[in-house]
């Protein structure tokens, strides 16, 4: 596994938006899946960070990203990993894939995939 990428996971895990903080370039970019409330492009890093502490709060807290495998190279990394959460009656649990663009060692880009984008937005409304 790749070490820096596997360090993100860890971070994202956690909840630790400090250190996340410190993984993503400014000028990062998010691209969520799908067409969901929460979809649409997160320009920034402050923008992505926000993203994701409201996948907390719509989860309480319960989202998991358990991985499976993460691959890639000093430009590109992809992070294979089941996504798993609970809200509103609702489970999520669903392989997903995020490529990660990297840049100096930080992430510039995310770009998210869920094996089946219709349960995910279904999950997320």
């Amino acid at each position: 596994m790749h070490p820096a990428s596997l360090a993100r996971y860890e971070a994202f895990t956690a909840g630790d938006m400090a250190a996340l903080g410190e993984l993503f370039a400014e000028d990062a970019v998010w691209y969520p899946a799908g067409s969901r409330v929460l979809a649409g492009t997160k320009p920034g890093r402050d923008a992505v960070l926000a993203y994701f502490g409201d996948w907390g709060a719509r989860t309480q807290g319960t989202f998991r990203a358990t991985v499976q495998d993460v691959v890639g190279g000093e430009n590109h990394t992809v992070g294979i990993h089941q996504s798993h959460a609970e809200s509103n009656g609702k489970t999520l649990d669903l392989a997903t894939v995020i490529a990660f663009g990297v840049r100096d060692g930080k992430v510039v880009e995310g770009r998210e995939f869920y094996e089946d984008t219709a349960k995910a937005d279904e999950f997320w409304t």
